[in-house]
């Protein structure tokens, strides 16, 4: 089917290119009727105006990108659900680039690619360290999510993982576990994602009074439930035993899970178990999961107000925000009594 025009529009309203272009720009001297009539005819018709050509008209091309590792991760594809929402309330369409988590990816997001296409980039970068980021940014404007430090002009919105890793340590000691471990941060290359919650980790071992035993840090090769599964399992087969474990995320607590059911562990009578993100599995797995919860709603708003600033043209240094979390305690770790 041929692309929907402009003038295909005007023709069938019988008003000018000019008026059909008002309205989709929503310039405010259109009169209501004509209003009305126009934007019934571009229903119809499933008229979408070009990027380029809004470019053209108004600077913008209302247009987003989200950026991040891997769509298939659930916690990226319940985020690019909350920002694309956000953004929408605001006008904009959200496009997705997925950067695979390498160095190359990554870099593309920031290069001089992207201006002309998109308003302004929300990207949460895996590899590249604030010099790089800093180096290869174009002038797009430029709001950085997760754990990784930003440059001193980019703005930045994240949780506080070691406050929220303490967290769940001390909740898991709380319920009178001794023996905790920590299961699924990568090997051999660390993100900083895992050394930030392996950092929490060992301050809520801490602050429980707990020692930090190295044998329970149990990494997996890859970001994933198979991964972490493979982990928990082998250690058990090898006679490692412990009595609770925080998880790097939900998927390496699902894989925990399987690992325990499957070697006759009960779950949380033998071994209780946190994850993390609060992905919509995390209800219905048997035992349902304690998790941390990051306020994602909060952060796409606050991360699309900086970017609507920048993009409004405030060129002040970078600004850093931290959103709230919560630990949701569920079956596998209740509450405390």
């Amino acid at each position: 089917m041929a692309r929907i025009r402009l003038e295909d529009v005007a023709k069938i309203a019988g008003v000018s290119m000019k008026t059909v272009s008002n309205v989709v720009h929503d310039y405010p001297h259109v009169s209501p009727g004509m209003r009305e009539r126009v934007q019934r005819v571009i229903d119809e018709l499933g008229y979408r105006p070009n990027a380029l050509g809004r470019r053209l008209a108004t600077g913008k091309t209302g247009l987003l990108a989200l950026a991040f590792a891997d769509v298939s991760i659930p916690y990226f594809s319940e985020l690019a659900r909350v920002v694309s929402a956000a953004a929408r309330s605001r006008g904009y369409r959200l496009l997705l680039e997925q950067t695979d988590g390498t160095l190359d990816g990554e870099r593309a997001v920031l290069s001089e690619s992207e201006a002309g296409l998109v308003d302004g980039v929300l990207f949460q970068p895996s590899v590249m360290s604030s010099t790089e980021i800093a180096k290869h940014r174009s002038d797009v404007p430029l709001v950085l999510l997760g754990e990784a430090s930003a440059p001193l002009s980019v703005d930045h919105v994240m949780i506080d993982n070691i406050a929220a890793a303490s967290e769940a340590t001390q909740h898991l000691a709380a319920l009178g576990r001794s023996r905790i471990g920590f299961v699924g941060h990568e090997e051999p290359r660390q993100s900083e994602t895992s050394r930030q919650r392996l950092i929490g980790y060992q301050e809520g071992l801490e602050k429980a009074g707990l020692r930090l035993d190295m044998s329970l840090l149990l990494p997996s090769y890859a970001v994933s439930a198979e991964a972490a599964a493979q982990a928990v399992g082998a250690a058990l087969e090898r006679g490692l035993r412990f009595d609770a474990l925080v998880c790097r995320d939900d998927l390496a607590a699902i894989g925990t899970l399987r690992a325990l059911k499957e070697r006759g562990f009960d779950v949380p009578r033998d071994v209780a178990v946190t994850g993390w993100d609060n992905i919509s599995l995390t209800s219905y797995t048997y035992p349902s999961l304690t998790t941390i919860a990051a306020d994602t709603a909060g952060l796409a708003e606050k991360a699309l107000d900086m970017l609507s600033e920048r993009i409004a043209g405030f060129e002040g240094l970078g600004r850093h925000t931290i959103v709230d979390y919560r630990l949701i305690p569920r079956e596998s770790a209740p509450a405390a009594t």
